[in-house]
């Protein structure tokens, strides 16, 4: 039985994949009252960043969030048709946080935008934890509680279907290299994949608090969940050149998951929901851009032995200035292998 369960999500992802990348790959044109394409020019950009991936355990009255101390990035990149380059660093004086511990972090988020799909990938694999202070009966409590041996790998893989592509840009607020003119919608419809193992060298609950949770004493989790989700996306804008972005799908995912106490272990199945919000805001033009963006996934993982649900909760903030030009000739030659082939 177990065996099968497993294999079942697998399979759905195999099904799944080739359909929509081959979808993904063909050209729809837009319509030009409502969305204008820079394809001829080069989409450079400036950002600041700071990618997250935070685990929240709940009980009635209690919440026990952990936070990742990662660095606020600062980077560079660049756009031509579909090809896109970002290279981020950290940023010089803004991280002066070492109270909350040191992170060993790579987040990897790969987020396509296309007329009729929308196809996002994430793996994170996260080392070092903290939460709020924590409280033990006679001794002084430190500024923050530090957990250096919480490890966290995320995998997932979500792909949607537009259907007023040829109205509505994701690329124009996320990318920068298209100019939403009008206001419009599109419904998305699509599936989702999602791995993860967490695992600590004892309880992800402290002993001072074991008394408030129903997950104390486990200290490993496993899972694996897929299902079908759906949900609305709108761009707002004002007086052409300022918008507004909002997008939200809803999902429903079957899985098999493992929890761990020690060396006894218990497997279950699990029906979870789940949630991918976008949201942006900004200035357009015909070559400048300045844009704050946000695309965090929320993740509840639920029947595992107790009544709520351990939330996974991944994204990553961004301002953009952005500028398009003109490729010069001798550029503009280096990039034709990028230009599509008819």
């Amino acid at each position: 039985m177990k065996q099968t369960s497993v294999f079942m999500p697998v399979l759905f992802l195999v099904l799944l994949l080739p359909g929509s990348m081959t979808a993904v790959g063909q050209r729809v044109r837009p319509d030009t009252a409502y969305i204008r394409l820079y394809d001829s020019l080069l989409t450079g950009r400036f950002y600041f960043s700071q990618k997250y991936t935070t685990v929240n355990f709940r009980s009635e009255d209690h919440r026990l969030k952990y936070l990742p101390n990662t660095t606020f990035n600062v980077g560079v990149g660049v756009t031509y048709r579909s090809f896109t380059l970002n290279l981020a660093y950290r940023a010089p004086v803004l991280n002066n946080d070492d109270e909350k511990g040191r992170t060993k972090y790579l987040d990897l988020q790969a987020h396509i935008y296309r007329r009729r799909w929308v196809v996002d990938f994430y793996g994170q694999n996260y080392r070092g934890y903290y939460t709020d202070a924590i409280a033990y009966p006679g001794v002084a409590p430190a500024e923050w509680y530090v957990r250096p041996d919480i490890r966290l790998n995320l995998y997932g893989l979500a792909v949607y279907r537009l259907t007023n592509g040829n109205r509505f840009s994701f690329a124009a607020p996320f990318m920068q290299n298209e100019w939403q003119l009008r206001s419009a919608g599109t419904w998305l419809y699509g599936a989702e994949l999602h791995g993860a193992v967490i695992r600590a060298d004892s309880s992800f609950v402290p002993r001072a608090k074991e008394n408030d949770f129903s997950q104390r004493n486990i200290d490993n989790i496993k899972w694996l969940q897929a299902g079908p989700g759906g949900g609305y996306a709108y761009t707002l804008v004002i007086a052409r050149h300022f918008f507004v972005t909002a997008a939200a799908t809803a999902n429903l995912h079957l899985g098999l998951a493992e929890t761990r106490t020690g060396d006894e272990a218990h497997t279950r199945f699990t029906l979870s929901p789940g949630f991918i919000f976008r949201g942006a805001a900004g200035y357009n033009s015909d070559r400048w851009m300045v844009s704050f963006t946000n695309t965090p996934n929320r993740l509840a993982l639920r029947n595992l032995g107790w009544s709520d649900p351990a939330i996974f909760s991944t994204g990553n903030y961004r301002f953009n200035i952005a500028h398009r030009f003109v490729p010069g000739p001798r550029l503009k030659r280096r990039l034709r292998v990028l230009d599509p082939k008819h």
